[in-house]
């Protein structure tokens, strides 16, 4: 029908143009964090593209049904202001009619995002830990950003490096504190080098600087100069990779079914679930009265948005600690969700209907 067709057409239309915005503030807030952990020196430069690409694999599914839901709301609640809703509805139209067009634009992104729930966010998971945990050996050297002091992983040392090793493997205007024997020592020096032992291990070696060492507090301070001094790099072990829940693929959930195994297959079957009641949800909350304020129904939608996102991450903690049982905790709040859209619709299918039945 006429109306599906230009239903469908705007949801899509407007979903485009949402989805790119929230994608966008999504990706800018990751990469400002991402920069701030690489200027601090708690992350290789080279990294954070690749980080970026998984987290942001990561909160797809959210995303997606966050502009699904805003997608319809916002269609809507323009033909409510328009009065081309009046028009439909007047027309002998009924509101629940509506129903078929908006499952019908949100079937693919419901497939999307429980593809993305069950399968590619859990990998992404996985791969952005591997590569975090990849990188996590690097030396103190490797960690240092140029220009800005850094403490080292042991946070016994303080490095400040002007700039890093070029071709010739030189490092620039030095800066080391380090605390030895309860005893600060302070060196300075215009370059230095890295050497590798036989047996692997790796040294920093000043060259031509002074050594300032002393107890903080006192007068008694030494200045030594040298030629060469050797400092040791120590270098973080690489830890075994744990699993986490959520990086976990869905066979190995369900071969293993532990709680907090259930509370993660919850969450990621709820997800597509609540994007579908969302989707449906909007239908109702989508009306304005023309006369009245035109962001009410925006507001009592982002509570409910909010009251549903919340209560589907309780369940998921209440069932990861024994305090929910699996089998009602997937389903439950879906099905009451589910029912509070049914009073929704039938409460504005029926507003005398409702009022003469609050009255009694």
């Amino acid at each position: 029908m006429i109306y599906q067709r230009a239903a469908i057409r705007e949801f899509t239309q407007t979903a485009a143009g949402i989805f790119v915005a929230l994608f966008a503030i999504l990706v800018t807030i990751q990469l400002i964090r991402l920069l701030g952990d690489a200027a601090g020196g708690k992350l290789a430069s080279e990294a954070v593209l690749a980080l970026l690409g998984f987290r942001s694999i990561g909160y797809l599914p959210i995303l997606l049904s966050l502009t699904i839901f805003v997608a319809v709301l916002m269609t809507l609640s323009r033909w409510y202001r328009d009065s081309e809703m009046v028009v439909w509805l007047a027309s002998g139209m009924p509101l629940t009619a509506w129903v078929k067009p908006v499952l019908k634009f949100a079937a693919l992104p419901v497939i999307v995002i429980a593809v993305l729930s069950l399968y590619l966010s859990p990998w992404a998971s996985q791969q952005s830990e591997v590569y975090r945990r990849n990188m996590d050996p690097r030396d103190d050297v490797a960690r240092v950003s140029p220009g800005a002091f850094n403490e080292s992983k042991a946070a016994d040392r303080v490095f400040f490096v002007e700039s890093m090793p070029d071709d010739d493997g030189k490092v620039k205007n030095v800066f080391v504190s380090s605390m030895q024997q309860g005893r600060l020592g302070v060196m300075a020096t215009a370059q230095g080098h890295t050497e590798t032992m036989p047996n692997g291990d790796r040294f920093i070696v000043l060259e031509h600087g002074r050594r300032y060492e002393g107890t903080a507090g006192t007068a008694a301070y030494r200045v030594m100069e040298f030629d060469r001094y050797a400092l040791r790099i120590e270098t973080k072990e690489a830890h075994a990779f744990e699993d986490a829940a959520r990086s976990k693929p869905l066979p190995e959930l369900l071969r293993d079914p532990t709680r907090v195994n259930l509370a993660e297959l919850t969450w990621r079957i709820g997800i597509p679930l609540a994007a579908l009641n969302l989707a449906v949800l909007a239908i109702p909350l989508a009306f304005v009265n023309p006369r009245a304020g035109r962001t009410n129904n925006f507001l009592i939608a982002l509570l409910v948005y909010m009251v549903y996102s919340n209560l589907l991450s309780i369940s998921h903690a209440w069932i990861a600690r024994g305090h929910l049982r699996f089998e009602i905790g997937v389903w439950a709040l879906h099905f009451i969700m589910f029912l509070l859209l049914i009073i929704f619709l039938y409460h504005r299918q029926n507003p005398l209907a409702w009022g003469r039945l609050r009255w009694r």
